[in-house]
Formats: structure tokens, sequence, C-alpha cells
């Protein structure tokens, strides 16, 4: 077998130890820290958690490190209802919203690090600014050629709506593109599972007229075609979606556009 030997400076510093004295209902959580600015190889800090003074969720112990053990620990939260993706860690191995996860799912320690494959800002912070910028490049905003009702908006039969169900949900946290190793290895070039279930989003809309133009931006040998179909992406969605689907009909859309 090869093994690969990892210079001196990149192997981690030792981490430090929170205990939680006299508690008797104690979690353990492991943490991935890393801050550019001190010059330190990342580690992993170890914190217990006295859980009759802690919510239910991931998330609610994440902010009880901060607000009372550990000040400087640096992650993203805003809704803590699983709206808004900011919260997207990997927990146990598995990328997920931490404030949708019960710590009660977990049994032992609960190690949690920041999205894998993405450069990282500081602790579980990622840097999301290449996603973004792929959102971004779909144009995921309805266009219409046709001159906009007055008195009323866009009207869409119950079959065409219903057609955006498992679409419009994404919530844009990027577990299932970091999940996705197509993505590890060409996310330079291919969307991945998030952007390209946005893109068909709009592609199924029944109110949206540019699907020439979308499909002609989506045709290219990386943008779609480097899914594997390995299936991670719909495996690990928070939401219960299925990227895999959506990239599916996108390719059926361009093999139909290319007769």
């Amino acid at each position: 077998m090869v093994e690969f030997a990892l210079p001196k400076n990149s192997q981690p510093m030792p981490g430090k130890h929170f205990s939680a004295p006299g508690a008797t209902h104690v979690r353990v959580f492991e943490i991935y820290r890393w801050d550019p600015d001190s010059g330190d190889n990342p580690r992993i800090d170890r914190y217990e958690i006295d859980m009759d003074h802690c919510g239910p969720m991931v998330l609610d112990a994440i902010l009880k490190i901060k607000n009372e053990i550990d000040s400087t620990l640096a992650f993203r939260r805003s809704c803590r209802e699983g709206v808004c993706g900011s919260c997207a860690m990997n927990i146990n191995g598995r990328n997920t919203l931490a404030c949708t996860k019960a710590i009660a799912e977990y049994s032992g320690t609960i190690k949690i690090f920041p999205l894998p494959h993405m450069a990282v800002v500081k602790d579980l912070v990622a840097d999301m600014t290449h996603f973004f910028e792929q959102y971004a490049s779909i144009n995921p905003w309805l266009t219409n050629s046709a001159e906009a009702p007055v008195d009323h908006e866009r009207l869409q039969s119950r079959d065409e709506r219903a057609k955006l169900d498992g679409l419009y949900e994404c919530v844009l946290c990027a577990c299932c593109s970091t999940s996705c190793p197509s993505y590890w290895w060409n996310s330079d070039r291919y969307l991945g599972p998030a952007i390209l279930l946005q893109a068909y989003r709009w592609l199924a809309d029944s109110r949206d007229d540019s699907n020439a133009e979308r499909l002609a931006q989506l045709d290219d040998a990386f943008k779609v075609y480097r899914c594997h179909t390995i299936m991670n992406c719909t495996d690990t969605c928070p939401k219960g979606l299925n990227p895999a689907q959506a990239i599916a009909e996108i390719k059926k859309l361009l093999v139909v556009r290319e007769r």
C-alpha cells in the first residue's frame, strides 16, 4: 500500500479539553479549530457539555460552547429552523444542518468539521464564494419576454405548479455539492448538484420562456456531465430533496434539444 508522508508543518496541533465539572449528564463534542490569523496548524478541541443545561439540537450545543465556554469558536447560523442553510457542517462524517439534527440521534462523541473540500475561512466557516458565483451563473430568476400582467400574477395550473415541488425547497446549504466526489475533483467547471437542482427549478417553471438559452448555457462537457450518479447528493440532503433526479432531467432535456 502506498503511504503518503505529510510535511511536518501539516501535523495537527494538540487540542484543548474543556470539562464540565459536576455535570451528571455529559455529552462530548470534538470540533475542528483553525484560526488563519494565529499561524498555528489546525487542531481538534474537545468539549464536555452538561446536557441538563443545553438545548436538544447540535446547534444548541455549539451555541452553548460559543456563549459559555469558548467565545473564539467561529461558525455560521441564522434561522435555527432548517430554512437558511447557514449552519451546514459535517457532523460525524455526514454533511447536514446543525439546527435540524438532534443530539440524541448520535451515540458517543459527536465530531464536527466544516463542509469538506472547501477552503476554510475559520473553524467551521467554509468559503462559499465560488459556490455562490456558480449559483449566479445560472441566472436564478424568472425570465419572460411577454408583457407582465397588470391585474394578476403570471398564472400556473396546479399540475404546472406541482412540477416545482422538490426543487424550490433547496436552501443552498451546499451539503450535497460538498459530498459529491465529482465536485471535489472538478468544482472549477462542474456546477455540482445544488446549482444544477436550482438550474432545473427554472427549466421546470412554466412561467419561464428562456429554456433554450438556459440549456445552451448548460450544454458543456463539464457543467452537467461530470455527474456520475454517485447519489451522495440525494443521500445527504437535509431537506430530503433529490438533486440527482434533477440532473437526470437536465440531461434528458439536453438530449431532446440536440435532436
